[in-house]
C-alpha cells in the first residue's frame, strides 16, 4: 500500500509540474522581456553650438530648412567608436538659379575641426540638381591622446551643415534635410598604447643643486662691522651712456638758452 501511494503522489507531482510548463509557456513574449521602444525622430536643428540639437545612433533626422541656413546637432561617442554621417540635401524644385556649394563638418567638445576619412565632405550640386548627398566619417575615438595631438577622444561632438556657395538669388529657398549618424566599432585592439618612456624624464632625480663657495676677494672685516656695499648697483656700460646722455642733453639745452634768450638794454 506504502508503494501504491508513493506512485499516486509523484504521478499528481508529474501533472502539477506539467500543468506549470504550461502556464509559463502560455505567457506572451512582450510579458517576458520588453523590446526598448525606438528614440523619436528629430525634426528640428540648432543654430549655433549653444543649441545644436542632440541625437543618437540611427535616430532619424527629417528637418525643413531654408538655404542660407547653418544646422548644428550634437551626439555622444565612447572610445572604440568610428562615427559616420550620411546627410541628404533635398533642393528646391523651383527658383534656383545656379549651382551650390555644401559642407558638412564635425567639431570636437573642445570646438576642433575634425578631419573626415571617408565621404563627402563638400560636394557640389549642379543648377538642375534635385539633391545632393554629404558624408563624414571620423577617425576612431580613442581612449588616450597625446597633449598636442588633435585625435578624436570620448565626448560630445558636433555635426555641422551649411552652404558655403550659392547664388544670392537663391537665399531663402525652402529644403529638407535627412541625416543618419551610425557608430560602428574600430579595432579595438589599435588602442591599446603604452608609454615606452615617460614624457618629462627625470634628470638625476633627487640630486641637491650645490651653491658656490664665497670668492676669497670679500673683505672680513666689513663683514664683521656690519658696513657691506651690497646695495650698490653693479655699474656696467648702460650707467655711463645714460650719464654721458643725461650731461649732453644739458649742455644742449644751454646753449639753445644761451643763443635764443633777448638781451636787456643798456
Amino acid at each position: 500500500m506504502r508503494i501504491k501511494h508513493l506512485a499516486v503522489a509523484g504521478a499528481v507531482a508529474v501533472a502539477v509540474a506539467g500543468a506549470a510548463i504550461v502556464g509559463i509557456a502560455a505567457v506572451p513574449a512582450p510579458a517576458l522581456a520588453d523590446d526598448p521602444s525606438p528614440a523619436p525622430a528629430v525634426n528640428t536643428a540648432g543654430t549655433s553650438f549653444l543649441t545644436a540639437v542632440p541625437i543618437t545612433a540611427n535616430q532619424p533626422v527629417q528637418v525643413g530648412a531654408v538655404t542660407g541656413d547653418y544646422l548644428y546637432w550634437q551626439f555622444s561617442a565612447e572610445a572604440g567608436q568610428r562615427p559616420d554621417i550620411t546627410t541628404k540635401v533635398t533642393l528646391p524644385a523651383d527658383g534656383r538659379t545656379g549651382a551650390e556649394s555644401w559642407i558638412i563638418e564635425v567639431f570636437d567638445g573642445l570646438r576642433r575641426r575634425q578631419a573626415c576619412v571617408a565621404g563627402e565632405q563638400s560636394p557640389i550640386a549642379a543648377k538642375d540638381a534635385a539633391d545632393v548627398t554629404l558624408g563624414c566619417r571620423i577617425r576612431q575615438v580613442r581612449s588616450w591622446a597625446e597633449p598636442q595631438d588633435g585625435d578624436p577622444l570620448p565626448g560630445t561632438y558636433y555635426v555641422r551643415l551649411s552652404s558655403t556657395k550659392l547664388p544670392e538669388k537663391d537665399l531663402g529657398l525652402p529644403l529638407k534635410v535627412s541625416l543618419t549618424l551610425t557608430t560602428p566599432d574600430g579595432d579595438l585592439d589599435a588602442d591599446q598604447g603604452e608609454l615606452a618612456k615617460p614624457l618629462v624624464p627625470n634628470n638625476q632625480p633627487g640630486t641637491v643643486l650645490t651653491t658656490p663657495a664665497p670668492s676669497a676677494s670679500a673683505d672680513p672685516d666689513s663683514e664683521e662691522s656690519g658696513f657691506s656695499l651690497d646695495w650698490l648697483p653693479d655699474f656696467s656700460g648702460r650707467w655711463f651712456w645714460t650719464a654721458g646722455g643725461g650731461i649732453l642733453a644739458a649742455l644742449t639745452g644751454l646753449f639753445g638758452f644761451s643763443l635764443t634768450r633777448r638781451r636787456r638794454r643798456t
